[in-house]
């Protein structure tokens, strides 16, 4: 997109999937006018092209809970900034429990919900019936309804974010492999390509299931791998309309309209790993070969819940890489290994609900030289034994003098001042 490589950056991104534009996007848009993201081939060629697109709202935390949301928020607003449609579209989302402790999980859910300001409806067998009258329910005990959750095309919000970043500015380079990363007294110094060396006090490490593979380059950790992911798509459903998307839990499957298809998506339990022996050079826009064998007994069981398949029949199957990280969760921040790399990978397929917010939260970390709010359980940090021990250790302090206060202090004597 850019002809001429630059000597030196404010901030060099590796990597030109929805996260890497999106980094670049915010950081634009907190004023940074000398940006550079370098792409080893086309935007979005690595995973993004193929995710599902799916934008919940609701995560584990009020903050992770808080950055879906704005991602939501972003996609909705982008077609208006940069004049490319995203296909955003609030849906709505409904997930199915077939016994009763998954509904219980679900209320669980529920009430978190109201905590984080996310509408959340427990549905009756009934009510499930009326939002999704195409699917089985026959062994249904309820489920949940979220309104506002959505999806989007994930190509078209990636570049509509590298659009809005280069009309502020950032430069972005495709087919331009980073093959080295230099520092200097612990703190990292710029870049080495295939086409010369670019000088920058920040590097930042967007680089997806080859994230890992960048992290040795700077002597930094980012424990991810690549696995298989699967899904169906059937042919044409006639006056399907715009369906919520439809989630199984304990059939470890998910459905979403797509162009007027049903697209059916796999999280089996015994995932499988891919490219033990590294990604191959060439890989962009590429699919993994197929495995029916594999995804036999999930299709079998989304075809007794979707009878209308049996119909239809099965069009495309596809598979796809996406990374994965030990603890399902992803990896943010400033690497502990060396000052100024920053990481943000390891989405495990979530990388479009996560990727607006992850940008905006990591580019003002950038900025303001700390993070925006608690990110600890997706900190990178995290995964460094030093860290946790100081954490552990600050929260046993924190422990014992609460119990000191409480029972040994009385209130008189241990007065908010004195603290």
């Amino acid at each position: 997109m850019s002809d001429i490589l630059p000597k030196n950056a404010q901030v060099v991104i590796i990597g030109g999937g929805v996260v890497g534009c999106s980094v670049a996007y915010h950081l634009a848009k907190l004023g940074y006018t000398d940006i550079v993201l370098l792409e080893r081939k086309k935007l979005t060629s690595g995973t993004t092209w193929h995710a599902a697109g799916l934008v919940g709202q609701m995560r584990s935390s009020l903050n992770l809970t808080q950055m879906v949301q704005y991602s939501g928020n972003l996609y909705e607003t982008l077609e208006a900034e940069t004049g490319m449609a995203t296909g955003y579209r609030r849906t709505g989302s409904v997930s199915i429990a077939t016994n009763k402790e998954r509904l219980k999980e679900f209320k669980r859910n529920a009430s978190l919900a109201k905590v984080h300001g996310v509408d959340v409806q427990i549905l009756s067998p009934s009510e499930l019936k009326e939002k999704i009258n195409l699917f089985n329910l026959d062994d249904a005990v309820g489920g949940a309804w979220i309104p506002k959750d959505g999806k989007t095309d994930c190509t078209n919000v990636a570049m509509a974010l590298a659009k809005g970043a280069k009309n502020n500015g950032v430069k972005i380079f495709e087919d331009l492999k980073v093959t080295g990363i230099h520092q200097e007294d612990g703190k990292v110094k710029g870049v080495q390509t295939e086409l010369g060396d670019i000088q920058s006090s920040v590097v930042v490490n967007c680089g997806g299931m080859w994230a890992r593979e960048i992290g040795k380059m700077a002597g930094v950790s980012v424990p991810l791998h690549a696995c298989e992911h699967f899904y169906f798509l059937t042919s044409s459903v006639p006056d399907l309309g715009d369906m919520p998307v439809v989630r199984v839990p304990d059939e470890s499957a998910y459905y979403k309209e797509d162009a007027g298809k049903i697209l059916i998506g796999l999280f089996e339990p015994n995932a499988k790993p891919w490219g033990q022996n590294g990604i191959p050079e060439d890989f962009c826009f590429d699919q993994i070969e197929d495995d029916l064998e594999h995804c036999m007994p999930y299709l079998e069981l989304a075809m007794k819940r979707l009878p209308v398949i049996e119909n239809l029949g099965i069009e495309t199957f596809f598979n796809g890489p996406e990374s994965f990280t030990p603890d399902d969760n992803f990896q943010i921040g400033e690497s502990p290994e060396l000052r100024n790399f920053f990481v943000a990978a390891g989405f495990n397929s979530i990388g479009i609900q996560a990727a607006g917010g992850a940008g905006k939260y990591l580019a003002e970390w950038i900025v303001a030289g700390e993070p925006p709010c608690d990110l600890w359980e997706v900190d990178i940090r995290r995964n460094d034994p030093f860290q946790n021990n100081k954490l552990y250790l600050a929260n046993r302090v924190t422990e014992t003098l609460g119990y000191l206060y409480e029972n040994h202090f009385p209130y008189h004597q241990y007065s908010t001042a004195r603290v």
